[in-house]
């Protein structure tokens, strides 16, 4: 027994002087101290965080290694090596001398020493201190040529918000997570949307939560990443952190007040789906209620930098309801309820070798309302009396499955060369059921909820990558190249067939018009068959394509001297489906001072037609000033597009110039980069066919398709500018100011011997063009002081032209029926500006509450309440969206 009592008092004391006390005082870079700073001694549970005056104190092992880390501060890590005492100096923010990932292969290159334009965006610092929500939100209003906004009435793009950069298409800016390829939505934008014909990546498909930082390369880039990277590349940095627990719960929902003024220029009274006036000066009333709960951990895995870190996020978001037509209830945007869960690990091996992987899945169940429906005795035949005696507004909802996973090595070699084996593997699942609906020609029989089936896109990539830095040759050169082999496969599968079909007079799935009878009103018309809102997928539409590509690339920068520097990048890459494209791009950088620097790029670049715009096809209505015209978007292989003159679509062909340059003194940094591109062969959804000798047997009145459309330059000037200095004894401001000019013109019209009209007229035009605003200006200034903090960011957007549905209504088929209609569809939404607030406590070291509004002033749209938007309510999709103000709550907490 003495014995053991001997072991147990020889292992505590051995424990007891394992242990040292450090202390200390963690400031920022003005001198200031910061109160509740995260310290975790690094493979264990041990941590604690700094007092009101920055000064913190923890026992630890002789040999660890501690990590401090504190939201909009750029995390440290700093062995203990016997010291006793250690006072640590956190840098604000995502810094901009950080070395970023996208851009430049070169390990020592920043995002101010770049030779193309690179914004840093800190998201855990905005998704903590504002209400916004998804990752769309943030960059619209943190990137100064991003533009992302939200549809009503567009079926899908209610759903998956299309987004672009620099005022090209959604399909046309490539996203990476962590450096890596990200898949694209199966989704491909058909209705009045920003991006029509196009199909971009569904950013919002991650967690904002999950992202340590965005890295928005702003310049072509098709040369270094391949296909897709026209206008640029979006990096999204998941987090690594390794300091225990974060997370926040935040609640808003939508005021509007649309009353006294907003008149309907026709006298048409104006409802909502619920059947209420909402232009009659009534109080004002709250909708689109928002609950988004998030969390992340991180922990350690060794003492040698492993990490793995969990993100989970649930949102629910219910429809907002604003004013729209009799055919158009309800207008509005679209309910969500979302479950996102995100990791992002690593190990090392060795001193030489680290497997690493990330990936997620992110799951949506969506809900955005279609047009509207009259009753059947108001002359409608689409209603069956007896399930919808007043008429109904049925509601497409949505099933959005979207996940990826990528796993990969990273050696070092003897020889000094860094290896990086990967595969990334990425799905997109998009199935849709149409509620509160029916399909007429079933009569009485018909049911009201329909599995209208969906479509999906996976992607495949594996690459190999290698790079070296070699400090002796000159002032230094990157070296950097690999290949990269990626598999696509794209499909529509089917609904249930009372989602497509036509049914005859005994309520059989009409199948031989020669011996069957359409069902018929009791007018003798006959009835319409499919799910009204969205008429399903049919056997006929499903489709299973595949493709495969390999790419090879050279990328270069070489440091002439401290001042100058030199980049060429060059890429083949060879396509199962259309074949052989290269692409290269040179660009330079030339420091006039320590503060001042010139810089500009010149590059090619293409686009591979996706699977979707190649193999998408569908009968659907289109619905026109409330009437229904079925129409067929005809696959670009059909032998009804062949009949059209529409030819096989091939690559979009960009040329990418840029010039600007940077200065930096203390803290202020300004970055000024103006650029042109001009896309050739630019896929463009086109205006509708309506040649019945074609069409009739289909049962058609209307067919649109795929084609190298049209020749764009576009021409801008993107202006960040960034300050922040130290007020009185505590407190700090900050001063930011991003802005965008941008002009796209449309070079050619691509349409051979067809009719420019019917081909691409004015009112596709006006889309195109409305994807590039002429400018956008953001200013955002901030201010702390102790356990207080207020943001208020100033947003400007400029006018937008649209034409509106007069165009399809009564196209026009030459130049003088064009003029005439010009002065009667144009519809311009006017310049505004837009103000967001928000205001933070921090209750404890571990606890947080911000308060505040964003669209505080309640500004909307220019209304267009003529009976003619597209999207049949106040407004279309421009500018600011039309929700009106969201106030909201935010609690963050950190354990």
């Amino acid at each position: 027994m003495k014995t053991i009592y001997f072991y147990l008092l020889f292992f505590s004391v051995t424990v007891t002087f394992a242990q040292q006390s450090v202390s200390g005082t963690v400031k920022d870079a003005a001198g200031i101290p910061i109160p509740g700073v995260n310290i975790t001694e690094i493979g264990t549970t041990n941590g604690t965080t700094s007092d009101f005056d920055g000064k913190y104190s923890i026992n630890v092992s002789a040999n660890a290694s501690l990590t401090f880390s504190y939201v909009g501060y750029n995390t440290v890590t700093i062995a203990v090596n016997n010291q006793n005492v250690l006072d640590v100096v956190l840098e604000e923010g995502v810094s901009l001398d950080e070395v970023i990932l996208v851009g430049s292969r070169s390990p020592k290159r920043t995002a101010t020493d770049t030779a193309v334009p690179v914004d840093v965006i800190d998201v855990a610092d905005i998704a903590t201190t504002t209400g916004k929500v998804e990752v769309n939100e943030i960059l619209q209003y943190a990137a100064p040529s991003f533009n992302a906004s939200k549809q009503s009435g567009s079926d899908g793009a209610d759903h998956i918000v299309p987004a672009s950069l620099r005022g090209l298409g959604p399909d046309q800016t490539l996203v990476l997570i962590n450096g890596k390829r990200r898949h694209q939505s199966s989704l491909v934008n058909i209705f009045g949307t920003r991006g029509r014909g196009n199909s971009g990546t569904d950013l919002n498909a991650i967690p904002a939560n999950a992202i340590k930082r965005i890295e928005v390369l702003r310049d072509g880039a098709s040369a270094q990443y391949g296909s897709d990277a026209i206008a640029g590349v979006i990096n999204i940095v998941l987090k690594d952190n390794t300091d225990g627990f974060t997370g926040g719960v935040t609640y808003g929902a939508y005021s509007t007040a649309i009353g006294d003024g907003w008149e309907d220029a026709t006298g048409e009274t104006l409802y909502n789906v619920e059947g209420k006036n909402r232009l009659d000066g009534e109080e004002k009333s709250w909708d689109g209620a928002t609950v988004k709960i998030d969390a992340n951990y991180g922990i350690a895995l060794n003492d040698d930098g492993g990490f793995v870190n969990f993100t989970t996020e649930f949102l629910s978001r219910q429809n907002t309801l604003r004013p729209g037509f009799s055919w158009r209830k309800g207008y509005g945007s679209a309910g969500i309820d979302g479950f996102n869960f995100m990791v992002n690990a690593a190990l090392p091996i060795n001193d030489n070798t680290e497997v690493y992987a990330f990936g997620g899945r992110n799951y949506r169940d969506t809900n955005a309302y279609a047009f509207s429906r009259d009753s059947f005795d108001d002359g409608d035949n689409r209603s069956v009396p007896s399930l919808y005696p007043n008429g109904f507004t049925p509601r497409i909802t949505s099933n959005i499955v979207d996940g990826s996973v990528s796993v990969g090595v990273r050696h070092t070699m003897a020889n000094g060369w860094n290896v990086d084996f990967n595969n990334t593997y990425g799905k997109n699942n998009f199935h849709y059921y149409i509620k509160d609906s029916n399909n007429a020609s079933l009569k009485d029989a018909s049911p009201t909820d329909f599995d209208a089936g969906g479509h999906f896109l996976s992607q495949n990539t594996t690459g190999l990558d290698f790079n070296k830095y070699l400090d002796d040759v000159a002032s230094g050169l990157s070296l950097a190249f690999g290949f990269e082999y990626r598999t696509e496969n794209f499909g529509i599968f089917a609904g249930e067939a009372a989602s497509y079909g036509l049914y005859d007079e005994n309520g059989v799935l009409l199948t031989n018009p020669a011996t069957q009878t359409v069902a018929q009103d009791t007018n003798g018309d006959d009835l319409p068959g499919g799910s009204q809102g969205f008429p399903g997928y049919s056997p006929a539409n499903e489709v299973d394509r595949t493709r495969t590509n390999y790419g090879i690339y050279f990328d270069t920068e070489l440091n002439v001297s401290e001042s100058f520097m030199l980049a060429a990048a060059v890429r083949f890459e060879n396509y199962s489906d259309f074949g052989n494209t290269f692409n290269a791009k040179l660009a330079s950088r030339l420091n006039l001072s320590d503060n001042f620097s010139l810089r500009g790029s010149v590059s090619t670049g293409f686009r591979a037609p996706s699977l979707a715009q190649l193999y998408y096809n569908l009968i659907f209505n289109n619905i026109v000033a409330g009437e229904s015209v079925p129409s067929l978007l005809s696959a670009n292989n059909s032998t009804v597009t062949k009949a059209f003159g529409i030819g096989q679509l091939s690559e979009e062909k960009a040329v990418n110039t840029s010039i600007g340059f940077t200065f930096k003194k203390g803290s202020f940094t300004a970055t000024v980069d103006a650029y042109s591109i001009t896309v050739n062969d630019r896929i463009i959804l086109t205006d509708n066919f309506t040649d019945q000798a074609v069409l009739g047997p289909l049962n058609v009145d209307a067919a649109q398709f795929f084609a190298n459309g049209v020749d764009t330059r576009t021409n801008g000037l993107d202006i960040v500018l960034n300050y922040s200095t130290d007020v009185g004894q505590n407190g700090k401001a900050r001063f930011g100011l991003v802005g965008n000019f941008n002009d796209l013109k449309i070079k050619s019209i691509n349409n051979g011997s067809l009719n420019q009209f019917t081909f691409f007229g004015p009112f596709s035009e006006a889309y195109l063009k409305a994807a590039a605003p002429d400018y956008k200006f953001g200013l955002n200034l901030g201010y702390s002081c102790n356990k207080f903090d207020a943001n208020v960011a100033l947003t400007q957007f400029s006018e937008v032209i649209l034409q509106d549905f007069q165009w399809v209504d009564s196209p026009a088929t030459n130049q003088a029926e064009a003029d005439a209609l010009y002065d009667v569809a144009t519809d311009v939404y006017e310049a505004a500006l837009t103000v967001d607030l928000s205001l933070g406590y921090k209750i404890s070291d571990q606890v947080k509450f911000s308060l505040g509004a964003n669209n505080l002033f309640n500004i909307y749209p220019t209304p267009q309440f003529d009976g003619w938007t597209d999207q049949g309510g106040l407004a279309d999709s421009v500018q600011m969206g039309s929700d009106g103000t969201y106030v909201f709550g935010r609690l963050n907490f950190s354990f």
